[in-house]
């Protein structure tokens, strides 16, 4: 019982420090993705290419004053990006890192706990993370701040609903809430390829819906109207400074990275990859290599949330209801029934 804690602990540091170096280098990964769309050179004066700027802002957001609105409610202003980064932090845990390594006649599997709602977890974590917003954007008692908040609830709600709805039809498909379970179902031959059963293959429309939503939860361009910096200066944290504003950036590149790591291993497999179980590696390599190729499921997303924001412009506000509660709704619903009649006549 002992070690099987110790396993865990060791995981969960492990989880939560790679989480958070993604945060801290994605920003660094951002600004040089748009400096090379606008043509620029990027950060490059701390360390060799820039590769020390995110410790450099690190640094400069723990030197920042400490500043709180004089009419602000304290305790809530501290609370609200408390509340984000948590909960960005803590839907990490039910996401497979890898399959399993055979350590010291030991099985240690690479999932902090596969829990058989896991999908359910993920969704109910992701609606605490806009509490944090709201609580952030109506203790400021600032009018952009708390207009930026409402935005944020209102469209977390109308992009939650069709997420919701485009993830009933993967449930429909593989029976299982676990995202464990979900990953190694991917692991079935296809054509006599190990590993290639991606979900992507059978449920395309319902990832397209998913991934459009996945934008609008980690409130990225073009849908950052809650942040909208020419119309409401800084959006819900225009009177946030120093780690507390450090804490709102850092929570939405987490969201960005566990919502990549999510997507990679509902759609694209997860650690499977392609002839994984034909090479005849040992057990262990096979994992490492597993791990690795989720890893660069999760670049390549990554990539594709900085690419869309420095490509598209924002949406206006009506747009982006009528995108949510018109367009993607209506297309989810439509999805679930076509799933369901297949499944019938595929039986």
């Amino acid at each position: 019982m002992e070690i099987f804690l110790i396993d865990k602990i060791v995981l969960i540091v492990a989880v939560f420090g790679i989480t958070l170096l993604f945060a801290l280098y994605s920003t660094y990964a951002e600004r040089k993705v748009a400096a090379f769309i606008q043509d620029r050179l990027g950060p490059n004066r701390a360390g060799a290419f820039g590769l020390l700027q995110p410790l450099a802002d690190g640094v400069k957001f723990f030197l920042k004053e400490e500043f709180i609105p004089k009419h602000a409610d304290k305790a809530l202003f501290i609370l609200g990006p408390s509340v984000s980064m948590t909960t960005a932090l803590m839907t990490s845990a039910v996401i497979p890192w890898g399959n399993s390594l055979e350590l010291f006649d030991r099985v240690i599997s690479l999932q902090i706990t596969d829990l058989n709602i896991g999908i359910l977890y993920v969704f109910a974590v992701v609606s605490i993370g806009v509490y944090g917003i709201m609580i952030g954007g109506w203790a400021s008692n600032n009018k952009f701040s708390l207009l930026g908040a409402l935005r944020a609830s209102s469209q977390m709600i109308s992009y939650e609903i069709a997420m919701g709805l485009s993830i009933i039809a993967l449930i429909m498909t593989t029976g299982t809430l676990s995202i464990g379970e979900i990953v190694q179902q991917q692991n079935a031959p296809i054509l006599g390829i190990s590993g290639a059963s991606w979900n992507i293959i059978y449920q395309p429309l319902g990832f397209l819906i998913f991934l459009i939503c996945a934008f609008a939860e980690c409130n990225r361009t073009p849908f950052d109207l809650p942040e909208s910096e020419n119309e409401l200066v800084g959006g819900y944290h225009t009177e946030y400074s120093s780690m507390k504003l450090g804490f709102f950036l850092f929570a939405e590149y987490t969201n960005m990275f566990i919502s990549a790591a999510i997507m990679s291993s509902l759609y694209f497999g997860g650690y499977n990859f392609p002839f994984m179980d034909q090479l005849g590696l040992p057990h262990n390599l096979v994992t490492i290599m597993g791990t690795i190729f989720l890893f660069a499921k999760i670049v390549l997303f990554i990539f594709l949330f900085m690419w869309v924001r420095w490509t598209l412009p924002r949406f206006r506000y009506d747009q982006l209801m009528r995108m949510g509660w018109k367009m993607l709704i209506p297309l989810a619903l439509i999805n679930i029934i076509i799933t369901g009649l297949l499944i019938i006549v595929l039986k």
